[in-house]
């Protein structure tokens, strides 16, 4: 159900006014102890630049329940309003600036125990380390499993909940939608934060592959510190033919 009004049609607030009490805000917060994680403003064609960036982006704009909400939210982003985004297991809770500051959250159901285990059992064997994970450098065929719409990692909009402050009713407001893309940027520098919120631990991709891995590489040094007999018998200055 949609609200009878947009906020903004009370207070149309210029970009540059935005940005103005942003700071204000924020630089507020800060001197009482606050731990502010703003969005920076950026100029760039598109609003991430990493694959899991990118990846998070698209899936949502794949959806038609957001396509008439998300292009507002993408101004929001590139100017600067987001001016908190924390991103917790499960949750992501943000402060955006319209013609006041508004506050948010975003619920995202943990990703469901069969999908991860079959996401986990298509990557296995397929990934070489956590850094070629979380930089994107990956096969095809993972990115197809882990972006794949319906059985990947990113969650559907089923399983997503906002509640926002603002007085503007859309199932998806400006604020929440600027900071769903907010979420795309902090995957830029922070990709491990996704598994964050569908509350799974990234590092299972490759987990008994690793484990494989050191067991091997402990057999062999222990191979590397066995000691032939004369070498014993030097050491230790003793004769093993004696008896």
């Amino acid at each position: 159900m949609s609200r009878w009004h947009d906020e903004d049609e009370f207070e149309y607030v210029p970009v540059a006014k935005r940005r103005e009490r942003a700071l204000k805000k924020i630089q507020k917060l800060q001197k009482s102890g606050e731990d502010i994680q703003p969005i920076e403003p950026f100029k760039t064609r598109g609003i991430a630049k990493s694959f899991w960036g990118k990846a998070w982006c698209r899936h949502l704009e794949s959806f038609s329940d957001y396509e008439n909400r998300l292009p507002r939210g993408r101004t929001y982003v590139r100017n600067g309003s987001v001016c908190h985004l924390a991103i917790e297991p499960e949750t992501a809770k943000a402060m955006v600036c319209g013609s006041e500051m508004y506050e948010l959250s975003i619920h995202i159901e943990p990703l469901c125990p069969e999908k991860w285990s079959n996401i986990k059992n298509n990557c296995k064997g397929k990934i070489s380390s956590l850094i070629e994970l979380l930089q994107g450098k990956i096969s095809d065929e993972i990115m197809t499993v882990v972006t794949d719409r319906d059985s990947g990692l990113f969650p559907h909009p089923d399983e997503i909940r906002f509640n926002c402050n603002c007085p503007d009713w859309a199932e998806m407001c400006k604020h929440v939608a600027a900071s769903m893309y907010g979420i795309g940027v902090r995957l830029d520098t922070e990709p491990e934060l996704l598994f964050k919120l569908r509350g799974v631990n990234h590092e299972e991709l490759i987990a008994v592959d690793a484990a494989i891995d050191d067991l091997t590489a402990g057999k062999r040094s222990r191979r590397r510190r066995t000691l032939k007999p004369d070498a014993i018998e030097n050491v230790f200055g003793i004769d093993l033919n004696e008896e």
